[in-house]
């Protein structure tokens, strides 16, 4: 009998491979980084040919750790960053390309040219998104369009596209020899390519972009069985579990009830809020997406805000200032002063996401003089995190009319004790981290157990969720608004860096 279920997390920065067991433990677990390519400013590439090796060695390497046959694990599932664009040849599994990442800004005159001539929001009825550089639609066009001979193959049906999790599910069920083409809905609706009422592919949005429908996978739900692993570490096993990396970890969260919350500390920030099998148009610069899909149960959907740089920005000091050696010396760092000195670090380094989208934004530090010193520039950009995480909080409690009583969180900063508390602090909410910490790769683990059985249902998995540690606010009223509105100050100072 099969004790344990697999979670499959290709991320930004790297992939891992996590074995769960039925209470939702880690038994054993792999990771390796992959390489970040920047041919040039704005552009950011991986190499999908590294992906599927990482993703390969990461299997086996956690397998056998635990010294596990393919027979013990019941089922395995996917999550992995969403929108990060891969074109492939159908014919031999080669990439056609270099994934061009979310982060990728190279189609920001492609969207300057649609938002002046129909406006930013001409496609938010139907995909809940506004028109950025961030989604996968433009992605594609722009690669058809740019590389040589690749629109004639796309046309004829010998290039197909996907997101990270349909590039490794077509890999792991046998690639070019029987792989499956498919993606889910929480993956589909950050294509700008997929109606939010019908969980298709919109056909006028695809006529619009010149997007052969041939090149795309089939929509499925995020829990059901998609087909069976090649790889001779997992021989057999099923995948049965696709999420986004963000309603991965909403699922991980058990977040399944309308008004919950939860917000992932990564390379960017990201916070989804539960709004029910209706999706919400947002008014106040959010995106409207897919929260998740359970086999043939409805969709529910989730307000998303999208902030492109958070833990990104911690790398960036340490990688490209040398202010730090470790990511971890940053807390340390910064708790050396007592206060930011009035110094605030807008992080827009590929323009601002939720819920300003401005792409012609560029990063900036504010507030500089003569008494400002690293350790200040340490805490301002922290703090960063936790000023757009008030940014998207306050547009998602107008667009939903819901308050939230509470924020919970999880993702790689959540274990630096200052970020949490000045997060509690300037949201005037108390902040949450679960017990478990593997929240995305939960979610995934989670979404594959239902689809085979081994998680009964959703109360099961709400009931495995308990608080580990929290954070209460205690910064006085006053101080936390002057605090926040020069940080509005600082964000309008970094608009419009590029001129149009």
């Amino acid at each position: 009998m099969a004790n344990y279920v697999g979670a499959l997390d290709q991320g930004t920065t790297s992939t891992r491979f996590i074995v769960f067991d039925r209470g939702g433990k880690t038994l054993a677990s792999a990771q390796k980084e992959h390489q970040q390519i920047y041919p040039q400013p704005g552009w950011v590439e991986h190499n999908p040919a590294e992906i599927w090796q990482r993703t390969q060695e990461v299997i086996t390497a956690a397998m056998a750790q635990a010294n596990l046959k393919p027979a013990d694990l019941a089922a395995v599932g996917i999550t992995n960053q969403r929108e990060t664009t891969v074109l492939w040849n159908r014919r031999t599994g080669q990439p056609a390309c270099n994934a061009v990442v979310w982060q990728d800004t190279r189609v920001a005159a492609d969207v300057a040219k649609l938002t002046r001539e129909r406006g930013q929001d001409v496609f938010r009825a139907q995909t809940g998104l506004p028109l950025a550089t961030y989604f996968s639609g433009l992605k594609i066009r722009w690669l058809i369009e740019n590389i040589t001979g690749l629109r004639r193959q796309a046309e004829a049906g010998e290039i197909l596209f996907g997101n990270i999790d349909t590039f490794l599910v077509w890999q792991l069920t046998g690639g070019a020899t029987g792989g499956v083409h498919v993606t889910d809905v929480t993956n589909a609706s950050r294509t700008q390519l997929m109606n939010l009422k019908t969980l298709a592919w919109d056909e006028d949005i695809l006529k619009e972009f010149a997007i052969p429908a041939e090149m795309l996978p089939r929509i499925c739900s995020s829990s059901e069985l998609y087909g069976e692993i090649g790889l001779p570490a997992l021989a057999g096993t099923p995948i049965a579990g696709i999420l986004g990396d963000q309603q991965a970890a909403l699922v991980g969260q058990a977040c399944f009830t309308p008004g919950e919350a939860k917000n992932t500390y990564g390379t960017g920030c990201f916070l989804l809020m539960n709004t029910g099998e209706a999706p919400i148009p947002s008014r106040h610069g959010l995106l409207t997406t897919v929260a998740y899909r359970f086999g043939k149960q409805p969709a529910n959907y989730a307000l998303e805000g999208s902030v492109a740089i958070s833990g990104a920005l911690v790398q960036w000091m340490r990688d490209n200032l040398g202010l730090i050696k470790t990511s971890q010396e940053i807390e340390v760092l910064a708790r050396t002063v007592e206060d930011n000195g009035d110094v605030y670090f807008v992080p827009a380094f590929s323009g601002l996401y939720a819920p300003y989208w401005k792409d012609s934004a560029r990063g900036v530090i504010a507030g500089l003089t003569r008494y400002a010193g690293k350790a200040h520039l340490a805490r301002a950009a922290l703090e960063a995190t936790a000023f757009q995480t008030r940014d998207v909080t306050g547009a998602m409690e107008q667009d939903s009319g819901i308050a939230l009583n509470q924020l919970r969180v999880d993702g790689g900063m959540v274990e630096n004790d200052l970020l949490m508390q000045f997060q509690s602090d300037i949201l005037d909410r108390p902040v949450v981290r679960s017990q478990a910490k593997e929240m995305t790769a939960l979610g995934a683990a989670y979404a594959a157990g239902l689809a085979v059985g081994f998680f009964k249902d959703l109360n099961e998995l709400r009931a495995r969720w308990s608080a580990g540690k929290e954070w209460r606010p205690a910064m006085e009223a006053g101080h936390r608004e002057r605090l926040y509105r020069s940080w509005q100050k600082a964000v309008a100072r970094s608009f419009d860096w590029l001129d149009s």
